[in-house]
C-alpha cells in the first residue's frame, strides 16, 4: 500500500496537469476567437463601405453625375433644413446682450426647434446650472476664442437635489446636453468640486452629453472626478483641453477626439477612461487620434467599466505618466475575453508596448482604419462647419 500511494499521487497529479492545461488552451482558443470577432465587425463594415463608394465614384463619373454611397452621404435632412434658417441671439452678463444668463436664451427658444439658433456668448464667468432638454435641438453655444466663457458649478453625486436625494453622477453635471445636433466652440466647461483620495460620492460632471450629433471645437472641461460624461450617441471633439483626476471621460458613447489634450491631475493611480459598452454589438467606443496624454500621478489609459469596453489610441503622445500596462480589467480578469483595448502608432515615454496587458492590441493598418477618421462617428452625415 505505502509503495501504490506515490503512484497513485503522481497519477492524479499528471492528470490535474493534462486538465489545466486543455483549459488553458481553450482558454487561449476563446480569446483568439473572440479577438478575431472583435476585430471582424469593424474592418469588414469598413471594407464593404469603403468598396460600395468606390464603385458609386466610378458609376457616377462614368454617368456623370454625383456621387451619393454610404461614405459619401447628403448632410441629414433636418440638419440641413436647420442651418437654412439660423438665428442668433446674445448672452452678456452685463446685460448689454439679448439676455444676461444662458438659461434665460435657452427658455427663449421655442420647444421642438427646427432651425440652428446660435447663443453667441460673450466673456465671463457664468455660475449656472444648464440643461439643454431634448426638445431643443440645433442649439450652438459659441464663446470668444481669444476669452472664452465660463459656465461652471459644483455639484457632485452626493449632494442632496431638491426632493432631498442625492443628485447622484448623472444629475451632478454643470452643463447637461440631452439635445441632438449640439454644437460648442470656444467654450470652457467646469465642475470645481474637489476630488480626495479615497472619499466616496465625489464625482463632479463638469458635462453630460445624452443627445447625439453633438460636436465641441476649441473647448476645455475642467474638473477632477468624472469630468466628461460622454454619455451616449455620436460626438466629436476637436482641439480640445480635458482634465481631471479619475476616469475623467467616461459613458457609452461612440465618439472621436481629435488633436485633444487629456491632462491628468491624479495624485497617484487613477485612470484616463471608463467605457462602458455592455455588449458585443453595441455600436459605442472612444477614438482618440493625434492627440496628447499627459500631467501628474499615474495613469491607466482606460479602464473597464463595461464587460465590453473599447478605446482605440492613435497618433497619439503619451507622457511617462501613462503605466507600462497601460489598461485595466476593473478587477474582472473574465473580461479578458472582450475588451477592445488598442493602440496605433503612438509615442512617447508612455506609448512602450513591451510591457502592455497581453490582451489589449497594437493595431494593424487594417484593423485601425475603422477609428481613425470620422467614418468612426458616421460624420459624413452630420459633422460640418460650425462658423
Amino acid at each position: 500500500m505505502n509503495i501504490q500511494m506515490p503512484l497513485i499521487i503522481l497519477f492524479l497529479f499528471l492528470l490535474f496537469s493534462t486538465a489545466t492545461l486543455g483549459n488553458s488552451r481553450t482558454l487561449s482558443s476563446d480569446r483568439a476567437k473572440d479577438y478575431n470577432n472583435w476585430v471582424s465587425w469593424n474592418v469588414e463594415k469598413y471594407r464593404k463601405e469603403t468598396e460600395l463608394m468606390e464603385a458609386d465614384q466610378m458609376m457616377a463619373k462614368a454617368k456623370g453625375s454625383r456621387s451619393t454611397s454610404a461614405n459619401n452621404k447628403e448632410i441629414d435632412a433636418r440638419l440641413r433644413k436647420a442651418e437654412l434658417n439660423k438665428m442668433s441671439v446674445s448672452v452678456s452678463q452685463d446685460r448689454s446682450g439679448d439676455f444676461a444668463t444662458i438659461t434665460d436664451a435657452l427658455n427663449s427658444i421655442p420647444s421642438h426647434n427646427t432651425r440652428r439658433v446660435t447663443l453667441i456668448i460673450r466673456p465671463g464667468v457664468y455660475r449656472e446650472k444648464v440643461l439643454i432638454p431634448r426638445s431643443l435641438p440645433f442649439v450652438t453655444f459659441l464663446g470668444d476664442a481669444s476669452e472664452p466663457p465660463t459656465i461652471t458649478g459644483n455639484d457632485t453625486a452626493s449632494l442632496p437635489g431638491k426632493d432631498g436625494m442625492p443628485l447622484r453622477t448623472f444629475e451632478s453635471a454643470t452643463v447637461a446636453v440631452e439635445a441632438d445636433y449640439f454644437v460648442a466652440v470656444s467654450v470652457k466647461f467646469e465642475n470645481t468640486a474637489p476630488h480626495r483620495v479615497g472619499n466616496h460620492g465625489e464625482q463632479a460632471v463638469a458635462i453630460r452629453i445624452s443627445g447625439s450629433k453633438a460636436a465641441f471645437y476649441n473647448c476645455s472641461f475642467y474638473g477632477a472626478q468624472d469630468t466628461l460624461y460622454d454619455h451616449k450617441g455620436l460626438h466629436y471633439f476637436n482641439n480640445c483641453f480635458i482634465q481631471g483626476s479619475v476616469d475623467f471621460i467616461f459613458g457609452y458613447g461612440r465618439s472621436l477626439y481629435e488633436k485633444c489634450q487629456l491632462n491628468s491631475t491624479a495624485k497617484k493611480v487613477a485612470s484616463l477612461t471608463a467605457q462602458k459598452r455592455t455588449n458585443a454589438s453595441m455600436a459605442s467606443g472612444f477614438s482618440f487620434k493625434d492627440s496628447v496624454v499627459a500631467g501628474t500621478g499615474q495613469v491607466y489609459l482606460g479602464r473597464a467599466w463595461g464587460d465590453y469596453s473599447r478605446v482605440v489610441l492613435s497618433y497619439t503622445f503619451m507622457d511617462n505618466i501613462v503605466l507600462p500596462q497601460g489598461w485595466s480589467d476593473w478587477g474582472d480578469q473574465t473580461r479578458h475575453l472582450k475588451v477592445y483595448y488598442g493602440e496605433y502608432k503612438c509615442s512617447g515615454p508612455g506609448a512602450n508596448l513591451s510591457l502592455r496587458v497581453p490582451w489589449s492590441r497594437a493595431l494593424t493598418d487594417e484593423e485601425a482604419k475603422p477609428f481613425i477618421g470620422t467614418y468612426f462617428i458616421e460624420g459624413d452625415t452630420w459633422l460640418i462647419s460650425p462658423y
